[in-house]
């Protein structure tokens, strides 16, 4: 679903200490170096660890002239699950949008089915993407391997501008485990999306 002249907003939610900032900060960098106009930033509020942090990505073929937060995103981004039970995490998703979720559940499991039973096939997706970033990473921060499963299940972004934005971000060795393990992610969803095992 490439950009053509219209903004794509994406809003992702984790705890203080995942990286949820960070995660819109590649988003961006990503996004610019395909050319396209981008904007990070990250909601005002507590950054306690382990409290929640919502941070907001735009990504567009123009000129970004909005400053407010993202109310109705076109991508959802769920880096801690357990937000699901006390957050309307999906407020606002528009109903041809997107959410990935880093969890081994399901959304019928995270109680969530009811506000995404609708959205188009495999714009569903959720997977262990802490347990990816802790095989390849060593820590169970997963916002390097959410933005490679984002590339493959939306196609906003390409995996190589995913793989420079990590390493402009985190040069060396920890750079390269962080796109080992996005380029795993990014396979592992082309591979379920070619089983048509979308969620």
């Amino acid at each position: 679903m490439p950009i053509k002249g219209c903004m794509f907003q994406i809003r992702i939610h984790g705890r203080g200490g995942q990286g949820v900032v960070t995660a819109a900060d590649l988003f961006a960098v990503a996004a610019f170096l395909e050319g396209k106009h981008a904007q990070a930033f990250p909601s005002f509020g507590s950054e306690r660890m382990g409290a929640p942090v919502v941070a907001f990505c735009r990504i567009s073929s123009t000129e970004i002239r909005l400053r407010e937060p993202v109310l109705e995103p076109d991508a959802l981004i769920i880096q801690d699950p357990t937000l699901c039970a006390s957050v309307d995490v999906c407020e606002g998703l528009s109903q041809n949008g997107y959410i990935l979720i880093n969890s081994k559940k399901s959304p019928k499991e995270l109680g969530i089915n009811d506000r995404v039973r609708n959205l188009p096939p495999k714009h569903v997706l959720y997977l262990d993407a802490a347990a990816i970033a802790t095989e390849h990473v060593g820590r169970p921060i997963p916002n390097a391997v959410l933005l490679g499963a984002f590339a493959a299940q939306t196609e906003i972004l390409q995996l190589e501008n995913v793989k420079s934005a990590i390493l402009t971000k985190f040069p060396g060795s920890m750079g390269e485990k962080n796109v080992a393990a996005a380029t795993a992610a990014f396979e592992s969803v082309q591979q379920r999306f070619q089983g048509a095992d979308s969620c």
